[in-house]
Order: C-alpha cells, then sequence, then structure tokens
C-alpha cells in the first residue's frame, strides 16, 4: 500500500426532499449572487426547477440562469458562463442536473478568476489555483462529479476531450435526493451504472500491491451496482435500490477506493476520444471499451483478473486452468452489459473503423505518450483495443 492523503471536504445531504434545503446549504456559504446552471427541460418538466428556484427564494438568494449544458458539455458554453459570472458578479454556482452540469459548472468556477482561456486547464498549459465555489443537486447517478475534484470538456474546435483535476474543484455541498432519478429512462439508468462501475474499476486494476482492504470496498461497491440495477430497470420508483446506486456512484469518485493505490484510467482516455468524436453517452462507451481493454491487459498481472471473477461475479475457480477463471470474469461483464441494454461494440454504437488511427494518435498525442498504469499503451496497443471493441 502507498502512502496517501485523503481529504473528501465535500458535505452530503442525502434523502428525500432534501432538494428543498438547497437555499439554506447555500446561505451557509455566504453567496452573494448565484448561478443556477443546468441542462435541458427535464428539471422543468418534473418540477425539480420550481422547487430549487422556491428554496432560493425563501432564503432571499438572488440569482441568475444559464441552461443548455449538453451531454458531454462544451467548453463554448462555459465561456458564455465565465462571461456572465463577471459580468453580474457571480460568487457561487449552483449545478442541477448530472455529471455534464457538474462538469461545466466546475469549468465556469475555475475560469472565473483565470486571465487565460478556460480550456487552458484541460491542455495541462496552466493549473487552477482559485476558483467560484460550486454546490450541486443531483439528478443522475453517474459520474460522481459530485464530490470529486474533477472536470470533463469537449472542445468543438477538433473535437477534444479532456479532463482537469484540482482539490479547489471539489462542490462545497452535494444534494442527494434518489426521488429525482425515478424518471430516468433505462438506457440513462445504465449508461450511469456503467459509468459508476467504470470509476471503481479504474481504481480496482492497480499495479499497486497489498491493497486488500480497498480491494474489499471496490468490490462491494460493484456487486451493490450489479445488484441493483435490474431492481430498478424492473422498478423505477423503487427508492431504497435508486438509493444504493446513488451512493454507490458518489463513494465511486470521491477518492476514498483511491486510498494508498494508484489507479489505470486507460479505459477513460479511450472512450474520451470515442465520446469526443461520436457524442456518445460515457457510460456507454465505456461498456464497450472495458471489456476490450480487459482482454488486451489482463495477462499483466492474471491473479487480479481472476478475483475479479470470483469474488465480483462468483465464478468457480478452476484451479487447473485459471487463465479460464480469469476470462469468465470478463465475459460475466460483458454479459452484465448486454443483459441490461448497453452496447458491447464499437459496431452497436453505429461507429465503423474509418477514424480509429485519428482516435489512437489524439489519445497518445501522436504517440509521444502513454496512457494507463496497469499496462503502460501507447499509440499502437490503443488501436488494438478499439480493434477489438469494433
Amino acid at each position: 500500500m502507498n502512502n496517501f492523503e485523503f481529504l473528501s471536504p465535500t458535505k452530503i445531504v442525502f434523502g428525500k426532499g432534501t432538494e428543498n434545503r438547497v437555499g439554506q446549504e447555500i446561505k451557509k456559504c455566504q453567496a452573494e449572487k448565484v448561478l443556477l446552471h443546468y441542462g435541458g427541460g427535464s428539471i422543468k418538466r418534473f418540477g425539480l426547477y420550481d422547487r430549487v428556484v422556491a428554496s432560493l427564494k425563501e432564503s432571499d438568494i438572488d440569482f441568475i440562469e444559464l441552461g443548455g449544458v449538453k451531454p458531454n458539455p462544451r467548453v463554448s458554453l462555459v465561456r458564455e458562463g465565465i462571461k456572465l459570472c463577471r459580468e453580474r458578479g457571480v460568487d457561487f454556482i449552483l449545478a442541477v442536473g448530472g455529471g455534464s452540469v457538474i462538469d461545466s459548472a466546475k469549468a465556469i468556477g475555475i475560469g472565473v478568476p483565470y486571465d487565460g482561456d478556460v480550456w487552458d486547464f484541460y491542455t495541462g498549459k496552466a493549473e487552477p489555483q482559485e476558483t467560484i465555489p460550486v454546490g450541486v443537486v443531483l439528478t443522475i447517478p453517474a459520474a460522481g462529479s459530485e464530490a470529486s475534484p474533477g472536470s470533463v470538456l469537449t472542445n468543438e474546435d477538433g473535437w477534444y476531450k479532456r479532463a482537469v483535476n484540482a482539490e479547489i474543484m471539489r462542490p462545497r455541498f452535494a444534494i442527494l435526493n434518489p426521488e429525482l432519478t425515478f424518471t430516468l429512462p433505462p438506457y440513462q439508468t445504465v449508461c450511469g451504472a456503467s459509468d459508476i462501475m467504470a470509476h471503481v474499476m479504474e481504481r480496482y486494476f492497480t499495479p499497486t500491491r497489498h491493497v486488500d482492504f480497498t480491494d474489499r470496498l471496490c468490490e462491494s461497491t460493484l456487486k451493490t451496482v450489479i445488484k441493483n440495477v435490474p431492481v430498478v430497470l424492473d422498478q423505477p420508483d423503487n427508492y431504497d435500490a435508486r438509493a444504493e446506486i446513488m451512493w454507490a456512484g458518489t463513494i465511486a469518485h470521491n477518492d476514498l477506493l483511491s486510498t494508498g493505490r494508484v489507479g489505470d484510467w486507460a479505459s477513460h482516455d479511450i472512450e474520451h476520444e470515442i465520446s469526443g468524436i461520436y457524442d456518445v453517452a460515457h457510460g456507454a462507451g465505456l461498456a464497450v471499451v472495458f471489456p476490450a481493454w480487459m482482454k488486451y491487459v489482463y495477462r499483466e498481472n492474471r491473479d487480479k483478473f481472476v478475483q475479479f471473477a470470483v469474488r465480483v461475479w462468483n465464478v468457480d475457480m478452476d484451479f487447473e486452468d485459471p487463465e479460464r477463471t480469469a476470462l469468465a470474469g470478463i465475459d460475466q461483464l460483458k454479459r452484465f452489459y448486454k443483459n441490461v441494454g448497453l452496447p458491447t461494440s464499437l459496431k452497436d454504437l453505429g461507429i465503423s473503423d474509418d477514424r480509429l488511427e485519428e482516435m489512437a494518435d489524439k489519445c497518445t498525442a501522436g504517440d509521444t505518450k502513454t496512457v494507463g498504469n496497469f499496462k503502460r499503451l501507447g499509440k499502437q496497443d490503443v488501436l488494438n483495443i478499439l480493434k477489438m471493441a469494433l
């Protein structure tokens, strides 16, 4: 186990009706002017917008609005938000939505006090030093951005999708009401579950040894999602199952499961090129990439994949052929994705092989860097994985 420091300062307000407390929580942050940031029309159709606005008004909080966040959020809207916040003196951002809205809010937050272009943070030209604080009302358990230090944006100029991480970007609070997820379409639900599982597996498949405690935490989180996704697909308003998934999504990405270990993150890097170009749901892309990545790298530490198969999927251990056990676990993951309605190939996503080379090139910056830590992958490795995912 490696040395580590762990601090997760985001206040979690969990449970039924908790969105009605948003005004009180912002008041505690001593904000004077709030940007209410959201996506499309769903928060208005289902009444959440009205409840949030009522709470803000009850707490005498002055606010302005910026909607229109798209999945795989765009840097163009972030730049618009930065300009608006500067002009109107905004000192707090409230994100009402899923990971895309939260990531966009975080980007606006770090962009307002910065003299350069916000995209500098996502290309590594600059590091965030300060931010406007962000609060969250979560509507989609998936990205884990409600308690993470990260943000992912897409730049329409070249369709690059990139991430930035900084501790100052963790939200001040996150309101999590599982009731807000009852109306999620099935496909959005399973894409979110795939994202949650990917966050856990990126940490689970580590080159770090002697991390059995966090291995067990990872395995429990995965098994919780695997158990409850079929339940909510059959019973969309099952509060208890929705609550399990929502809390698992937060824990999956608040870095508790990262303690003492190095994560991999190659599958995320590869998928960013897919959704950056084709604008597919991130969780859907991850469901395609992860099994292909697993089959490409599992021999780097076959025992880890045997453990994954036995502990997570309850595969019977084949002592005479451990490799068979390892591959059975990968097949079980792929079967789970298929059974809940997720794509399992690039073909399922409507993607052909005409831009695989471009994606591999972008992912590795023209083959000048590697991605991943479980096995370091160059351009040809990434291309091979994408071909396997076809």
